[in-house]
Protein backbone atom coordinates (compact mmCIF):
# COMPACT_ATOMS: atom_id res chain seq x y z
CA UNK A 1 0.00 0.00 0.00
CA UNK A 2 1.21 3.26 -0.82
CA UNK A 3 2.15 5.77 1.72
CA UNK A 4 1.65 9.28 0.92
CA UNK A 5 2.75 12.34 2.85
CA UNK A 6 2.14 15.83 2.61
CA UNK A 7 4.76 17.83 0.50
CA UNK A 8 4.43 15.00 -1.88
CA UNK A 9 3.02 15.11 -5.61
CA UNK A 10 -0.26 14.37 -6.26
CA UNK A 11 -0.32 10.82 -8.25
CA UNK A 12 -1.61 11.81 -11.98
CA UNK A 13 -4.84 9.74 -12.50
CA UNK A 14 -7.62 9.31 -15.33
CA UNK A 15 -10.77 7.79 -14.37
CA UNK A 16 -14.40 8.49 -15.14
CA UNK A 17 -17.12 10.33 -13.34
CA UNK A 18 -20.74 9.66 -12.86
CA UNK A 19 -21.45 10.21 -16.57
CA UNK A 20 -18.61 8.78 -17.98
CA UNK A 21 -16.11 11.69 -19.00
CA UNK A 22 -13.04 11.24 -18.19
CA UNK A 23 -11.59 13.35 -15.46
CA UNK A 24 -7.59 13.81 -15.20
CA UNK A 25 -6.19 15.37 -12.33
CA UNK A 26 -3.64 17.73 -15.01
CA UNK A 27 -7.33 18.85 -16.09
CA UNK A 28 -7.38 20.92 -12.64
CA UNK A 29 -3.44 22.29 -13.63
CA UNK A 30 -3.85 25.79 -11.70
CA UNK A 31 -6.32 24.88 -9.34
CA UNK A 32 -6.71 23.87 -5.89
CA UNK A 33 -7.82 20.51 -5.70
CA UNK A 34 -9.83 18.17 -2.56
CA UNK A 35 -10.01 14.41 -3.31
CA UNK A 36 -11.96 12.66 -0.81
CA UNK A 37 -12.15 9.09 -0.62
CA UNK A 38 -15.34 7.33 1.21
CA UNK A 39 -16.63 4.22 1.23
CA UNK A 40 -20.17 3.78 0.07
CA UNK A 41 -22.75 5.53 -1.52
CA UNK A 42 -26.36 6.54 0.40
CA UNK A 43 -24.65 5.51 3.83
CA UNK A 44 -25.08 7.32 6.90
CA UNK A 45 -21.59 8.60 7.08
CA UNK A 46 -21.19 9.00 3.50
CA UNK A 47 -23.90 11.17 3.41
CA UNK A 48 -23.56 13.62 6.06
CA UNK A 49 -19.71 13.79 4.42
CA UNK A 50 -20.94 14.81 0.87
CA UNK A 51 -24.06 17.00 2.02
CA UNK A 52 -21.18 19.11 4.57
CA UNK A 53 -20.03 19.50 1.12
CA UNK A 54 -22.81 20.29 -0.59
CA UNK A 55 -24.16 22.59 2.03
CA UNK A 56 -20.96 24.41 2.16
CA UNK A 57 -20.03 24.56 -1.51
CA UNK A 58 -20.21 27.87 -2.14
CA UNK A 59 -17.24 28.87 0.24
CA UNK A 60 -15.53 25.98 -1.19
CA UNK A 61 -15.83 27.70 -4.70
CA UNK A 62 -15.35 30.77 -3.54
CA UNK A 63 -11.90 29.75 -2.59
CA UNK A 64 -11.56 28.15 -5.94
CA UNK A 65 -11.05 25.04 -4.67
CA UNK A 66 -12.53 21.63 -6.67
CA UNK A 67 -13.92 19.09 -5.12
CA UNK A 68 -13.69 15.05 -6.30
CA UNK A 69 -15.67 12.73 -4.54
CA UNK A 70 -14.03 8.95 -5.00
CA UNK A 71 -15.06 5.39 -3.95
CA UNK A 72 -15.95 2.17 -5.78
CA UNK A 73 -19.34 2.47 -6.60
CA UNK A 74 -19.91 2.51 -10.60
CA UNK A 75 -21.86 5.49 -12.43
CA UNK A 76 -25.13 4.56 -12.11
CA UNK A 77 -24.80 4.33 -7.87
CA UNK A 78 -23.07 7.72 -8.08
CA UNK A 79 -26.23 9.39 -10.45
CA UNK A 80 -28.30 8.18 -8.28
CA UNK A 81 -26.47 9.21 -5.22
CA UNK A 82 -25.85 12.96 -6.42
CA UNK A 83 -29.27 13.35 -7.85
CA UNK A 84 -30.94 12.15 -4.43
CA UNK A 85 -28.74 14.39 -2.38
CA UNK A 86 -28.36 17.51 -5.14
CA UNK A 87 -24.32 16.90 -4.94
CA UNK A 88 -23.03 20.07 -7.33
CA UNK A 89 -19.67 18.34 -7.54
CA UNK A 90 -18.05 15.22 -9.42
CA UNK A 91 -18.07 11.72 -8.18
CA UNK A 92 -15.20 9.06 -9.54
CA UNK A 93 -16.33 5.38 -9.95
CA UNK A 94 -12.81 3.69 -9.11
CA UNK A 95 -14.87 0.32 -9.65
CA UNK A 96 -11.08 -1.23 -10.18
CA UNK A 97 -9.23 0.64 -7.18
CA UNK A 98 -6.76 2.07 -8.71
CA UNK A 99 -6.88 5.41 -7.91
CA UNK A 100 -8.18 4.01 -4.65
CA UNK A 101 -5.04 1.62 -4.47
CA UNK A 102 -2.59 4.68 -6.21
CA UNK A 103 -3.79 6.90 -3.22
CA UNK A 104 -2.70 4.56 -0.81
CA UNK A 105 -6.59 4.45 1.15
CA UNK A 106 -7.53 0.64 0.47
CA UNK A 107 -6.40 -1.45 3.33
CA UNK A 108 -7.42 -3.16 6.39
CA UNK A 109 -10.88 -2.31 8.22
CA UNK A 110 -12.85 -3.44 11.84
CA UNK A 111 -16.25 -2.93 12.96
CA UNK A 112 -18.32 -4.73 15.28
CA UNK A 113 -15.42 -6.86 15.94
CA UNK A 114 -15.08 -7.88 12.12
CA UNK A 115 -11.74 -7.65 10.04
CA UNK A 116 -12.24 -6.63 6.49
CA UNK A 117 -10.95 -5.39 3.54
CA UNK A 118 -12.14 -1.69 2.30
CA UNK A 119 -11.75 1.99 1.59
CA UNK A 120 -9.84 4.45 4.36
CA UNK A 121 -12.55 7.66 4.73
CA UNK A 122 -9.63 10.17 3.77
CA UNK A 123 -9.01 13.18 2.04
CA UNK A 124 -5.93 15.23 0.46
CA UNK A 125 -5.85 18.83 -0.03
CA UNK A 126 -3.93 19.79 -3.36
CA UNK A 127 -2.16 23.67 -3.79
CA UNK A 128 -2.12 24.67 -7.31
CA UNK A 129 0.56 22.61 -8.30
CA UNK A 130 -0.96 19.70 -6.52
CA UNK A 131 1.42 19.01 -4.09
CA UNK A 132 -0.34 17.64 -1.18
CA UNK A 133 -0.55 20.70 1.47
CA UNK A 134 -3.02 18.49 3.81
CA UNK A 135 -4.44 14.78 4.55
CA UNK A 136 -7.38 14.00 6.61
CA UNK A 137 -7.70 10.77 7.94
CA UNK A 138 -10.86 10.04 9.48
CA UNK A 139 -12.77 13.26 8.59
CA UNK A 140 -15.19 14.86 10.66
CA UNK A 141 -18.16 13.60 8.01
CA UNK A 142 -20.53 16.76 9.22
CA UNK A 143 -17.72 19.18 9.58
CA UNK A 144 -15.33 18.31 6.54
CA UNK A 145 -15.58 21.84 4.74
CA UNK A 146 -14.61 23.75 7.99
CA UNK A 147 -11.44 20.53 8.13
CA UNK A 148 -10.72 21.57 4.22
CA UNK A 149 -11.08 25.47 4.51
CA UNK A 150 -8.70 25.74 7.68
CA UNK A 151 -5.96 23.75 5.89
CA UNK A 152 -6.08 25.16 2.87
CA UNK A 153 -6.11 29.06 5.16
CA UNK A 154 -3.11 27.61 7.07
CA UNK A 155 -1.43 27.03 3.57
CA UNK A 156 -2.12 30.57 1.78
Amino acid sequence: MKHLKIGDKAPEFSALDQVGNVLSLSDFEGKRVVIYFYPKDDTPGCTAQACNIRDNYEALQNEDIIILGVSADGEKKHQKFIAKYELPFSLIADEEKELINLYGVWGEKKFMGRIYDGIHRTTFLLDEHHSIIGIIEKPKTKDHTREILEIFEENK
